[in-house]
């Protein structure tokens, strides 16, 4: 399968991800040896300018065939839907003109990062840009492609979505794409692939034992859980940085920091400071996603009422002061 890369308006950061795979032999090796193969990409191709220009009308028109278009960035639409507020560079064209050619050409589609996937940090505020998504505007169905879109496949855009994508998230996609192992049941509601959207952000945090206990921080620098306090949303976002994290060490958690939950579409805009969970009645408004208000309210009673000093302790410290106790006589 030969790949097509563009980048449209973001930071770059889900390439940067990408270039952390966890992989001795380098990312591009990696895809090699799945049949996948990295026709171009404006940052890691050697092709730049009328070469690479030469190229994408190539794709565009049909004589250089390609399989997988992925797109890194925001779709800028404005001004009034003709796209100019970002041309391709040499052509004069606007990239979503070009994005509507290729993608009618490829395969597959791939929406890597947030920003391609619903319109992400680009499309907050006023949104003057009228930046969106491939196939999602926000939330709702639409983008440059449409909601009816399918690639040659008979798929709709696959989204990859986070802030940025983890690289194990994209390159686990374009090794199942490259071994046909990728279909329609294998996406979720936001069209991401569910071997990641099938877990959440909870599931492995290093904090869980001070969220069982209810032992919330108060500050950025504690140990305790961010949910109650710090508008941690790990409890309802859907992901596994906690499962498999960054280069084997790192996620948001594990820095100090809260999830914002940033795989999934409107999350540039909570209606709130990102470090604050919003409550009434003292009652977080976003609960873990399975769990009843009234369960939700009865369980942190009781979890209160049973915590261990200390873990109530070192949840408002920015170190240990307490070490879990010593069995002399071993575990039992």
């Amino acid at each position: 399968m030969k790949l097509l890369w563009l980048q449209a308006a973001g930071c770059g950061g889900c390439t940067q991800s990408l270039l952390g795979a966890e992989n001795r032999a380098g990312v591009l090796a990696q895809l090699a040896d799945a049949g996948v193969e990295l026709l171009f990409h404006p940052a890691l191709s050697e092709a730049s300018g009328e070469e690479s220009l030469a190229l994408l009308r190539a794709a565009a028109d049909g004589s250089l065939p390609f399989d997988i278009l992925c797109v890194e960035g925001a779709l800028l639409r404005g001004p009034n839907g003709s796209g100019r507020f970002q041309l391709l560079a040499g052509s004069g064209r606007p990239l979503i003109d070009w994005l509507r050619e290729l993608a009618a050409r490829a395969r597959y589609v791939l929406a890597i990062g947030s920003c391609s996937a619903f319109g992400g940090i680009i499309s907050a505020g006023e949104n003057l840009t009228d930046a969106c998504g491939l196939q999602f505007d926000g939330d709702q169905e639409g983008g440059v492609l449409g909601g009816d879109f399918r690639a040659l496949a008979g798929l709709p855009v696959i989204n990859v979505a986070g802030c940025p994508a983890h690289p194990g998230w994209i390159v686990d996609t374009l090794l199942s794409l490259g071994l046909g192992a990728l279909g329609a049941s294998d996406l979720d509601a936001w069209q991401r692939p569910h071997f990641y959207s099938e877990q959440l952000v909870h599931h492995g945090c290093p904090r869980n034992e001070y969220y069982e206990f209810k032992a919330s921080a108060q500050k950025l620098s504690d140990l305790g859980c961010l949910m109650e306090n710090m508008g941690c949303k790990g409890t309802q976002a859907n992901a596994d940085c906690n499962l498999r994290p960054w280069n084997g060490v790192g996620s948001c958690l594990r820095g100090g920091f809260a999830c914002i939950s940033c795989t999934e579409p409107g999350f540039e805009e909570p209606g709130h400071p990102f470090m604050e969970t919003p409550k009434v009645a003292g009652i977080p408004t976003g609960l873990p996603t399975d769990m009843p208000k009234a369960w939700f309210v009865a369980l942190a009673a009781l979890s209160k009422s049973a915590t261990p000093r200390r873990v109530r302790e070192n949840s408002r410290a920015d170190h240990p002061l307490i070490r879990p106790g010593i069995r002399k006589s071993g575990p039992k």
